[in-house]
């Protein structure tokens, strides 16, 4: 494979030329310069994950009791949807599109992404959705209470009688993020294949460009699927259309075919950037390459491919006939192949490596560890006997967590302590950083761990009261309490950002020792990124081997 220099296809002639962010009020304001576009998706996802943190602190407040005594049982209802809702479409998704914003043309010495103008359209309809689902509350009835997957017939209802409801502001936000995210994938995949910076093979790319363009084929396949859904659903429930509503010929089922075709394929979407952040962190702080770079590469494309063909395990219990239960019990079994090679490369990677246990580091490998119990409960999950008795319990909302926080948000702490002083050109306080990392891990366990063994004795989800003698009190409380710490870790977060961003000390342009082409240019980056583009000779993470990563500079450390 070789790369395709940005002078022979005029990309780089369309490049706008951006003013230079010289306060804060630039980054809240229009621009299609990726850098401000990537701290404008950061900063606004973590807003609305501290407003999807306390929908999920009021869940918890309810279920440290078993009666149902703290909100109205429709209000829990809009709560646990709300709660999901948030958490996927405005923090998880926006703030991994908006860490490769940031990082992606960096990474492979470009000036900025092939359509910045399509790269800002894309991002302001995320604040659109979060007002839409934030209005919700103030319709007649109030948010959604269908649940984050608004399974018909459930979602059907309109006991309110009004047409523009809850369930209809839902369907309209959740069909905006789709073409938004459809948008973004575009410009994403163009970017990664046309404006390499010359020598850049796709076998010299940084592993997180692998994982970023591979979850990004999954949403140029996956995402039109769940729009289209969603759009029928909302046909249906605004004009008596029969997609999906029993009562009028349609078929339920075939909304769950739509909605998980996409759906567990974007649990990848999800992973794989926290992946590609653990290949980049993982070298830089135990000081030796990557172990089985192009393997690991190639992995990312794999699990895309094979993320294709599972989506079915979610509906065993769903009239699956079963043949149907068996092989997608094998090809959901069989993701855990090219997955398994990427922890066995992180394994030996910083296996004998001289490890500093910074703030990046800690949250990598605190990451990397609940993963891999994610995992396991995985494979156990994808055998049909397995899930079958554990269906619609909370044995599944445990491992949903492990993945979405215990990994991804885990990943992302590391992330953003590991560039925040490329973006910012400052240094964040390293004693808060470790304070937020021991009160994440310990909160994330205390929270979800719980809810594995609720689940295996049959508590079921979605549930606002259960009964007192069921044996789930003890249990519950401690998820709760581990919900409040969870909570609480973001104050020391929130603080250092804020401080470090505000009056920190200055960072050099390269604090970490780092080999990549992000750590070539001033921290933070100049406006065009490059003064000259890079012309790249070597693989990434080259430590130890002194080998140049550029014809100019990078000599590897």
């Amino acid at each position: 494979m070789t790369n395709i220099s940005i002078e022979s296809i005029g990309i780089a002639n369309e490049q706008s030329h951006h003013d230079i962010p010289d306060n804060w009020k630039r980054y809240f304001s229009f621009s299609t310069d990726h850098k401000v576009i990537g701290i404008q998706y950061l900063v606004t996802s973590f807003i609305f994950f501290l407003v999807g943190g306390i929908f999920a602190m009021v869940i918890r407040g309810e279920l440290m009791t078993p009666e149902s005594d703290l909100v109205d049982r429709t209000v829990y209802n809009g709560m646990f949807t709300m709660h999901g809702t948030v958490m996927l479409f405005l923090w998880t998704f926006p703030s991994l599109v908006g860490l490769a914003n940031y990082l992606v043309p960096l990474m492979i010495g470009a000036r900025d992404m092939a359509f910045p103008r399509l790269n800002a359209a894309a991002f302001w309809m995320v604040p659109v959705v979060g007002i839409l689902l934030m209005a919700s509350f103030f319709v007649p009835g109030g948010p959604a209470q269908a649940g984050w997957w608004s399974y018909p017939p459930v979602s059907l209802q309109n006991p309110t009688g009004n047409l523009i409801n809850g369930q209809v502001i839902w369907l309209l936000a959740v069909a905006i993020s789709g073409v938004s995210s459809i948008m973004g994938a575009v410009n994403f995949v163009t970017t990664i294949v046309k404006m390499r910076a010359p020598g850049m093979s796709f076998f010299r790319m940084p592993l997180f460009v692998w994982a970023v363009f591979s979850a990004q084929i999954i949403q140029l396949f996956g995402l039109p699927a769940l729009t289209a859904g969603a759009v029928m659903l909302l046909l249906d429930l605004t004009v008596g259309t029969g997609f999906f509503d029993p009562a009028n010929g349609g078929n339920p089922v075939m909304f769950q075919h739509y909605f998980w075709f996409y759906s567990h394929p974007a649990v990848y979407v999800i992973i794989l950037p926290i992946f590609g952040i653990f290949s980049e962190i993982f070298p830089v702080y135990a000081r030796k390459p990557l172990f089985g770079y192009k393997v690991v590469a190639v992995s990312s494309l794999l699990i895309a491919v094979v993320s294709a063909i599972v989506w079915v395990h979610h509906m065993y219990v769903s009239g699956t006939p079963g043949w149907m239960r068996m092989i997608f019990m094998l090809t959901t079994m069989l993701v855990s192949v090219p997955t398994g090679i990427k922890v066995f490369a992180w394994v030996a990677t910083i296996w004998g490596g001289r490890m500093r246990l910074t703030t990046p580091m800690l949250f990598a490998l605190g990451g990397l560890v609940l993963f891999v119990f994610a995992g396991i409960v995985g494979i156990m999950l994808s055998s049909v006997p397995v899930d079958v008795h554990v269906n619609n319990t909370y044995f599944v909302v445990g491992h949903f967590h492990y993945v979405l926080y215990g990994t991804v948000t885990m990943g992302m702490y590391a992330a953003i302590y590991h560039w925040f002083p490329k973006m910012t050109g400052r240094m964040y306080y390293e004693g808060l950083g470790k304070l937020h990392f021991w009160l994440t891990f310990i909160g994330t366990n205390l929270n979800f761990f719980p809810m594995h063994p609720l689940g295996l004795q049959g508590m079921l989800r979605r549930v606002a009261s259960y009964a007192p003698d069921a044996g789930y009190e003890f249990w519950n409380i401690v998820a709760s309490i581990g919900a409040f710490l969870l909570g609480m870790s973001t104050l020391p977060f929130i603080l250092n950002m804020i401080g470090a961003w505000t009056i920190g000390e200055k960072a050099p342009d390269n604090p970490w020792q780092a080999i990549g082409l992000e750590w070539e240019v001033s921290s933070p980056p100049p406006v065009e990124n490059f003064e000259e583009i890079p012309v790249v000779v070597s693989e990434p993470y080259g430590y130890g081997k002194s080998e140049p990563l550029t014809e100019s500079r990078g000599v590897g450390v």
